[in-house]
């Protein structure tokens, strides 16, 4: 009876290994230009339209026709068949699901990918953050890269007056995280993985929620 628990026991721990190690995470990155553009382009649309498959399809020409040309955005519309020059044709993978109620990340990830498995290679490049990188060791086309992800002009042509300009305009893109916050931050999460409520700290943490939740927006965004 016991070698009979035993066995079923290790049946089962057999079982769970084999469906952790089997589910795969989803890439957070793939499709991601797909995603972010077909979700600003739902977000755009009204109920009437959002039942309508010719109106979406309508809508997306004249929503594709405004993106800005040269940009991920502009490359998926081509490829997605939105634009007068697209070479293939693939609205309806788009527009019937998006008319059934579908998420758009399904639609993209499993329905426009095998259409063109094209759309679900286009990615963001990664944004240079300012507060993590001393300006004055990056190349020229990184400080311009910087400025122009910002929308901001970067035609100037010594580097010292890319850093000049950057310098100016920073704080109305990044947000400075001082000394303090990463020191509050650190304090924060050694209360609550070593949970020692003991401390002063973690006491006044806890004794004063309002703060603990202004700290967690200012440590976040």
């Amino acid at each position: 009876m016991q070698l009979l628990s035993y066995s079923i026991f290790l049946i089962v721990i057999l079982c769970t290994f084999s469906l952790v190690q089997s589910k795969t995470p989803v890439d957070e990155q793939h499709c991601e230009v797909c995603i972010k553009t077909m979700n600003a382009f739902a977000d755009s649309l009204t109920d009437e339209e959002k039942s309508s498959v010719e109106k979406i399809e309508k809508a997306l020409k004249k929503y594709c026709s405004q993106v800005k040309v040269d940009s991920k955005e502009h490359r998926l519309c081509y490829y997605i068949g939105a634009l007068e020059t697209s070479a293939t044709y693939a609205i309806a993978d788009l527009s019937k699901p998006l008319s059934w109620g579908i998420p758009v990340e399904k639609i993209c990830r499993e329905r426009l990918s095998k259409t063109n498995p094209q759309i679900c290679d286009l990615k963001y490049e990664k944004q240079i953050d300012v507060n993590a990188v001393d300006i004055n060791k990056l190349k020229v086309k990184d400080l311009k890269k910087i400025l122009t992800d910002w929308g901001e002009a970067a035609d100037f042509i010594e580097k010292s007056e890319f850093i000049k300009r950057i310098n100016e305009v920073k704080d109305k893109y990044v947000k400075l995280t001082t000394d303090k916050d990463k020191k509050d931050f650190f304090l924060f999460m050694t209360c609550l993985y070593t949970n020692e409520q003991t401390s002063f700290r973690c006491v006044f943490f806890v004794l004063f929620p309002n703060y603990l939740k202004q700290k967690v927006k200012s440590w976040l965004f």
